[in-house]
């Protein structure tokens, strides 16, 4: 099965570096301009995070194609940290011991990372299998979403972070039921 995992356009809070996981910001102009550019091969099935800038550049990129919209592939739920950046969390001590873990600290207030993991890989699992007959299945979701399933699955094996793509990007795979290989980046 052809793969296509997309993370949504920019947004003002993805420019400003800020973590932007709850909070349902709508594209800004960039983010529509960016998204523009692009010409991304219709997939068979179409699934969408619920957040507007998801729907949006689903709305952007697929006008012709109905979404399946996903509620568990939002994006992580960053508690205290929402809304804010690196330079001001900087002095936040916790934030400090957060980055110091790697990341595997759950946010304060908000959810686990090794939960929204699990979650993510949960949804990636069951919809590859709902559509198993179908050839492709594209994602319009976040850059964490796509980090979660990548490390799990994608081959050869990558840590979480270094999935990372920015907005507006992604990767174009194969998915034989156990393993993803990218055959191109977008």
């Amino acid at each position: 099965m052809k793969i296509l995992f997309l993370r949504h356009g920019s947004t003002k809070g993805n420019l400003e570096k800020r973590y932007i996981g709850t909070t349902d910001e709508p594209l800004c102009s960039e983010g529509f301009s960016q998204l523009k550019k692009l010409c991304i091969p219709r997939c068979e099935v179409l699934v969408c995070s619920p957040m507007k800038r998801c729907i949006q550049t689903v709305s952007l990129l697929f006008p012709e194609q109905e979404a399946v919209i996903c509620n568990a592939l939002r994006e992580c739920d960053f508690g205290e940290f929402e809304g804010k950046n690196y330079a001001e969390l900087s002095e936040n001590a916790y934030y400090q011991k957060w980055v110091d873990s790697g990341g595997a600290l759950p946010f304060p207030k908000g959810e686990a990372p090794s939960v929204f993991r699990k979650r993510c890989l949960n949804a990636f699992e069951m919809l590859t299998q709902k559509y198993r007959s179908c050839a492709s299945i594209a994602f319009v979701v976040h850059g964490g979403t796509i980090m979660s399933v990548m490390e799990k699955y994608a081959v050869p094996r990558r840590d979480y972070f270094d999935w990372h793509c920015e907005n507006g990007h992604g990767y174009a795979c194969e998915w034989d039921g156990y393993s993803i290989s990218i055959t191109e980046k977008i």
